[in-house]
């Protein structure tokens, strides 16, 4: 059994990384680490839980009795962890927050798509952000064939669970609901790791990605839509992201317009591809909980200790 241990464990990403990991064959939680809930019950802040674990949060730090350490702290508090504590050589770090996701102090950018090879082998994972793998994973097999010549314009809207537990004006029910709302336009935090992906495929790409994020007034999930000019027929295109992701475990093409429900609760991506004329429109779709952070954690562990990819993901989706 991999012994895991989990440091920020009150918020949303944590609470879905418990919930995956008490249910997974081959792990076993060994701690859950929250400092302004220590002695209380896992589930007397993860009510969903109940029935599930009699765990309870604590202030200690066990880093020797665990195999994987994943960090669900807020942006800027694991660096800020990893430098005060000394983490055994042994242990690898899987980080949910932005802290490594330029691929610094060794971190390797954990997208299964683009780096499964280098994420076998790693003893440390940049967990990546939610818009970035619903955007990433519907650019990258442009990129991989050197298609991405133009701007890329992208719409992308995400549930209200994106902003994390703690509230604010913009996540308060009476403020989200029956209410959308833009922010961070064009320079969203997540445009960073986008731009290394790409060019990781197609090191000469510099045109711009015009990023729209939007609010939405519901609970989880990111719909992303994104067009760019493309000479390739959608015969052409649609061979190329099936070549591309004929291995990938949880990304998948529709042939139909997808909806949002197909996917929440899973770790999957579902892609869609169009062609209008002369530019080529796609849609992503992802749980911003599960493949935009905490199932794509799991995916990546599982990646790290040689075991089958899937292990603890097969999620049913809530379409219904």
């Amino acid at each position: 059994m991999i012994k895991t241990g989990i440091i920020g464990g009150a918020g949303y990403t944590a609470g879905e990384l418990i919930r995956i990991l008490i249910n997974h064959p081959q792990a076993e939680i060994v701690f859950v680490n929250s400092s302004s809930n220590a002695g209380n019950k896992i589930t007397d802040i993860h009510s969903g839980l109940i029935g599930e674990t009699e765990l309870v949060f604590t202030g200690e730090l066990l880093l020797d009795k665990v195999d994987v350490l994943f960090l669900c702290s807020a942006h800027g508090d694991s660096k800020k962890f990893l430098e005060a504590n000394a983490i055994p050589p042994s242990v690898k770090i899987i980080d949910l927050s932005t802290d490594y996701r330029n691929e610094s102090d060794g971190f390797v950018y954990g997208l299964p798509e683009l780096n499964k090879e280098r994420i076998k082998k790693a003893v440390k994972i940049a967990n990546p952000g939610c818009f970035a793998t619903a955007i990433q994973l519907s650019l990258l097999p442009l990129a991989a064939n050197g298609l991405l010549k133009n701007e890329v314009h992208v719409n992308a809207i995400t549930g209200s669970t994106g902003a994390g537990v703690k509230p604010g004006a913009t996540t308060h029910f009476s403020w989200r609901n029956n209410n959308i709302s833009v922010y961070e336009v064009f320079k969203h935090r997540h445009l960073a790791e986008i731009n290394q992906s790409i060019r990781q495929l197609q090191s000469n790409f510099d045109k711009a990605i015009n990023f729209v994020p939007v609010r939405g007034n519901f609970t989880r999930g990111i719909f992303a839509s994104a067009y760019t000019e493309c000479n390739l027929d959608i015969t052409e295109i649609k061979a190329l992201y099936e070549q591309f992701y004929k291995d990938a475990a949880f990304t998948f093409i529709t042939g139909a317009s997808p909806d949002l429900k197909q996917v929440v609760n899973t770790n999957k991506c579902v892609l869609f591809l169009d062609k209008y004329e002369n530019k080529v429109f796609l849609v992503s779709i992802i749980d911003n909980l599960l493949k935009g952070a905490s199932g794509q954690a799991v995916q990546n562990m599982n990646l790290m200790f040689g075991l089958d990819e899937k292990a603890g993901l097969n999620l049913k989706s809530a379409a219904f």
